[in-house]
C-alpha cells in the first residue's frame, strides 16, 4: 500500500484529479453514446466511487491540518463547503 504525503501540494493535486473526474462524470451522463441507460449508470457509478474515495482523502489531510486555498477547490467540493459556511 503506497502512502500519501501530507503537504499543501498533494492535496492541490488531490483536487485536480477530483476536477478531472468531476468533468468525466459529466461527459459521461451527457456526451459519451451508450448501447443502454443500464450502461451509462454503471459507468458513472465506477467514476462517482473513483471520485468519492478521492475526496475522503483530501477531506481526511484537510482534518489532520494541511492547509490548502479555497480557490483551488474543485466545483463539487465548492458546493459542499458554502453549505458548511451558511450552517
Amino acid at each position: 500500500m503506497k502512502t500519501i504525503p501530507d503537504s499543501k501540494y498533494h492535496l492541490r493535486d488531490l483536487y485536480q484529479e477530483i476536477s478531472f473526474f468531476d468533468r468525466k462524470i459529466e461527459h459521461c451522463q451527457n456526451h459519451e453514446p451508450f448501447e443502454s441507460e443500464t450502461e451509462r449508470a454503471a459507468a458513472v457509478a465506477k467514476l462517482e466511487t473513483k471520485r468519492e474515495s478521492l475526496q475522503k482523502t483530501a477531506q481526511g489531510m484537510i482534518a489532520r491540518g494541511v492547509e490548502y486555498n479555497v480557490n483551488e477547490l474543485p466545483r463539487s467540493m465548492k458546493a459542499m463547503e458554502i453549505a458548511k459556511e451558511l450552517q
